[in-house]
């Protein structure tokens, strides 16, 4: 089975979350999902609209010293706090999929790799080390693709 190891500059490049395929949630525009993602380490939702906007590395740097949320667990989407570890934040994460799959480039993209194995070998483990964990990314696109 051919594995396609997405990353940022490697062949599933078009799935990264660096990729800057827009989409909405909760009627916030985002023009990447590491932006999306990066923007849950502000509390401030005018702060994270703006952070909503970024792509790639500009949006990883946005979120690089924003470390308190490791510390407390919490992370906040549109003034609710959540807890990194809860379901409340796996369905906020689900829900963000479900936005961008609306995406037409993005869904075409992931439905590209129907029959293929997707994996993020940067990707880490722990829920308090990162703010989606490579298990939490690929399960994500594997439910999108094969439903």
């Amino acid at each position: 089975m051919e594995i396609i190891d997405i990353h940022s500059k490697k062949q599933g490049k078009a799935l990264s979350n660096f990729y800057p395929h827009s989409f909405e949630i909760d009627g916030i525009e985002c023009n990447s999902m590491e932006g999306f993602l990066q923007s849950l380490k502000y509390r401030n939702p005018k702060k994270q609209v703006k952070i909503c906007t970024f792509v790639g590395t500009e949006a990883k740097n946005k979120g690089k010293f924003k470390f308190w949320w490791r510390l407390s667990g919490n992370i906040y989407w549109q003034g609710k706090k959540i807890k990194r570890v809860s379901k409340d934040f796996d369905l906020l994460i689900e829900r963000a999929y479900n936005c961008l799959f609306q995406n037409e480039n993005f869904k075409k993209s992931l439905l590209e790799t129907k029959g293929k194995l997707l994996c993020h070998t940067i990707g880490k483990h722990n829920k308090m080390a990162t703010i989606l964990t490579e298990e939490e990314f690929i399960s994500n696109l594997n439910r999108l693709r094969d439903n």
